[in-house]
């Protein structure tokens, strides 16, 4: 079993990668609907959470980006449309949270691209505060 994070082998990079497209997939078919990035990245490592050390490291990474991300987009969600279906008005606060939220999201949409091209070369992508929850999340199996 391959364990070492610098020399991960073809198909290891492959799924790793694939684990951060998963993500940028889903939001192209469920981009109002924030549970579905959730989800699928959610199905993905839960399909490779038996696998190499490199490849369920960056699938657990991806899925608390995913998670992050998933709280962020709710809250801003239900806000809307209890603006919409309610006498809930537009104000100063929510206009302010739907521009951070946005900004967040194209962040973690640039870095998401990026973590997937890095790491389909090969290459350790660590995010910050999320990679090293991940380093406590997964274990090296010995």
């Amino acid at each position: 079993m391959q364990t070492d994070l610098n020399a991960p082998l073809d198909h290891e990079m492959e799924k790793a990668s694939n684990s951060y497209l998963m993500s940028l997939l889903a939001l192209l078919v469920g981009a109002p609907l924030p549970i579905i990035n959730l989800i699928a990245t959610l199905i993905f490592y839960l399909g490779n959470r038996r696998s190499t050390y490199f490849v369920r490291w960056h699938c657990t990474q991806a899925l608390l980006s995913q998670l992050s991300v998933f709280f962020l987009n709710s809250y801003g969600f239900w806000w809307t449309i209890s603006i919409m279906f309610t006498d809930a008005t537009l104000t100063n606060e929510y206009v302010a949270y739907v521009v951070t939220v946005g900004l967040f999201n194209v962040f973690e949409f640039i870095s998401t691209l990026y973590s997937a091209i890095e790491v389909r070369k090969g290459k350790h992508v660590r995010w910050w505060i999320i990679g090293d929850i991940t380093d406590q999340l997964v274990k090296e199996h010995s």
